[in-house]
C-alpha cells in the first residue's frame, strides 16, 4: 500500500503544473519515506519559475488555489510558525494511517492470545489424562515389581508366583488412580511453564536446561500427592490392607501424617533425577528426530522415542527405586531408620544384586509407560490446548 501511495505521488509530482508552479517534500517527510529518498527530489525552498501567480490570468489562479495537494499531511511543528528558511515537518496522512493499522493489528494479536488459567486448565487435563492411561495400562506390571522388590532375601519371578504374588494384580488401581491424576496434573502443569521459562533465559545450544530443570521442579511440585498415593498403592500392592480408604485411615492412625510420607527422602532421590533423564532424553531425540524427518512426529515416533527414554532411565535408577520401596513398604516397623541405613543393611544382608531386585518388570513398565505416556501427553496438549480467540 505505501509503495502504490509513493507511486502514485511520483507521478504527481513530476506532473507538468500550468505556469511552472513547483512543489515537493521538505526534509522530515524524506527522512521519514526511509529507502524511497533516491526517487523523490527536494523542492522545498526552491524559486519558483515563470511568471508570478499574480501574473497569471484570473483563471489559471483560481485553478492553482483550488488544486488538491499531491498527497494531504500534517504538520509536526506543534502549532509554531515555520521560519523562512525552513518549514514545519509535515508527514503525509497515509503514513500517520499505516503506522495506526499495524498498532491495530499488534493490539489485536495481543487480544487474540489465550488467557494464562486456560493454558494452565489444558496443561493439567493433559497431565491427568496420560498419567493415569499408563497407570491403569501397566498397573499389574507394576505390582509384580513392587512384590519382588519388597522380597527379602530375593527369590525372583518364580518364588513370588509360587507365593501366590501373581494374583490380585489390579490391587489397589482405583485408588492409585485417585492420586495420579492429580499429580500428574500438577507436574505437566509445572513442566511446560518452567520449561519455557528456562529456554527463553539460555542460549539455544543450552535447550536442553528446559527439560531437565523443568523435570526437576515438575517432580518437586507434584511429590507431595505422589508420595502419599505410591505409600497407600505399594502398601495395597503387598497385601497389607484390603482398601484404598482403610489403608489410609490405618496409616494415619499407626503412623500419623509421617507414615503417609514415609520414604520421601528416597522417592526423591530416585524421582528428581528420574524424571529430568527422562525427559530429557525424550526431549533431545525428540529434537533429533523432527530435524532429521523435517516434519512432526507421527504418534509411532513418538511412542518409539517415548519408550527408549523410559526404558534407559528405568534401568539406571533401579537401585534407587528398591530403596524407596523398602522404605515404603516397611511400615511402623521401621526395619530402616532412613536411606543410608536402608543401603547398608541391604548391601550386608543380601548382596550388590539386591539393588537391582525387579529390574526386568521395572524395565518392561517403564518402557511401556514410555510408550504409552509420551504420544497420550502430546496427543492431550493438542485437545486440550486453548483455542485461539477471534477479534
Amino acid at each position: 500500500l505505501v509503495q502504490q501511495r509513493i507511486d502514485s505521488m511520483w507521478v504527481q509530482e513530476d506532473a507538468p503544473i500550468a505556469g511552472g508552479m513547483q512543489f515537493g517534500l521538505n526534509n522530515r517527510a524524506v527522512s521519514l519515506l526511509g529507502s524511497h529518498t533516491q526517487r523523490i527530489t527536494e523542492h522545498t525552498q526552491q524559486p519558483m519559475t515563470g511568471p508570478s501567480i499574480q501574473q497569471q490570468p484570473a483563471s489559471l489562479t483560481k485553478r492553482h488555489k483550488t488544486r488538491p495537494a499531491a498527497f494531504a499531511s500534517v504538520s509536526l511543528g506543534g502549532g509554531q510558525q515555520p521560519s523562512s528558511s525552513s518549514a514545519g515537518a509535515k508527514v503525509p496522512l497515509f503514513m500517520i494511517a499505516s503506522a495506526a493499522e499495524a498498532k491495530k493489528q499488534d493490539s489485536k494479536a495481543q487480544a487474540t492470545q489465550p488467557p494464562a488459567w486456560r493454558v494452565a486448565v489444558g496443561n493439567l487435563a493433559a497431565g491427568a489424562v496420560s498419567g493415569c492411561s499408563v497407570e491403569a495400562a501397566l498397573y499389574p506390571i507394576d505390582t509384580i515389581k513392587t512384590r519382588l522388590q519388597a522380597m527379602i532375601g530375593g527369590g525372583g519371578i518364580k518364588a513370588l508366583l509360587e507365593a501366590g504374588g501373581g494374583k490380585g494384580l489390579y490391587a489397589g488401581v482405583w485408588g492409585n488412580l485417585a492420586g495420579t491424576a492429580p499429580a500428574s496434573a500438577i507436574f505437566i502443569s509445572v513442566y511446560e511453564p518452567v520449561k519455557k521459562a528456562v529456554e527463553a533465559s539460555v542460549s539455544g545450544d543450552q535447550h536442553y536446561l528446559g527439560a531437565v530443570f523443568a523435570g526437576m521442579a515438575a517432580g518437586t511440585a507434584s511429590s507431595l500427592v505422589r508420595v502419599p498415593t505410591e505409600v497407600i498403592k505399594q502398601r495395597l500392592q503387598t497385601k497389607e490392607f484390603g482398601t484404598a480408604v482403610g489403608a489410609v485411615r490405618s496409616v494415619f492412625a499407626r503412623e500419623g501424617v509421617k507414615g503417609l510420607y514415609a520414604g520421601y527422602g528416597a522417592f526423591m532421590l530416585r524421582d528428581l533425577p528420574f524424571d529430568a533423564i527422562e525427559f530429557f532424553v525424550y526431549e533431545q531425540l525428540k529434537i533429533a528426530l523432527v530435524d532429521h524427518n523435517k516434519r512432526e512426529l507421527h504418534p509411532f515416533e513418538t511412542s518409539a522415542i517415548g519408550a527408549i527414554a523410559g526404558g534407559f532411565t528405568g534401568i539406571v535408577t533401579t537401585p534407587l527405586d528398591v530403596l524407596k520401596t523398602r522404605l515404603m513398604t516397611q511400615g511402623a516397623a521401621g526395619r530402616y531408620a532412613n536411606i543410608m541405613d536402608a543401603a547398608t543393611k541391604i548391601l550386608k544382608e543380601e548382596g550388590a544384586a539386591a539393588f537391582l531386585q525387579g529390574w526386568q518388570p521395572r524395565l518392561i513398565w517403564i518402557s511401556l509407560g514410555g510408550l504409552v505416556f509420551f504420544p497420550v501427553l502430546e496427543a492431550s496438549k493438542r485437545a486440550f490446548a486453548p483455542k485461539p480467540l477471534t477479534v
